[in-house]
């Protein structure tokens, strides 16, 4: 499920069923140097948290992305994005970046850190491959919290 309507009124008739939110941290870089990486970083973890929600349809809710720039980052405040998540009514919430600082949080939070993958030039078979690739790999971390309730 996604942040639009029609998934919203889905989620608030079903909230006993949809209990894991899932919040792509991206950071956002405009430098001539940077700009090209930030951009594929934030195409390829846009392409995995879609093909995340595609498989678990109906189980979670993919938030719109928490963009930053560098400056600001450590102003953000992910335990009140947690909070209000949590009230919302999510038992799970999962923050998923291509960002590899945020993994000094991992102590404290559900952070899924996947290092990027350039989809830009691959063709939409081997797209897809990937994507499958990726998703094998954040199966166990969801299922162990799922499990664990």
């Amino acid at each position: 499920m996604f942040f639009n309507v029609k998934d919203i009124e889905q989620f608030q008739s079903q909230k006993e069923f949809i209990d894991t939110a899932i919040v792509p941290l991206l950071s956002l870089e405009f430098t001539d140097e940077r700009s090209k990486q930030s951009s594929s970083s934030a195409e390829y973890l846009m392409s995995l948290t879609a093909f995340i929600e595609q498989q678990f349809k109906g189980r979670l809710l993919i938030t719109p992305p928490f963009s930053y720039i560098k400056a600001l980052k450590e102003h953000i405040n992910v335990h009140s994005i947690e909070e209000e998540l949590l009230q919302a009514g999510f038992k799970h919430i999962f923050f998923v970046t291509c960002d590899h600082s945020w993994t000094t949080f991992q102590e404290e939070l559900n952070i899924l850190w996947l290092p990027s993958i350039p989809l830009e030039s691959m063709d939409k078979a081997v797209k897809q491959k990937i994507l499958e690739d990726q998703l094998k790999q954040v199966i166990p971390v969801l299922s162990k919290v799922w499990t664990n309730v």
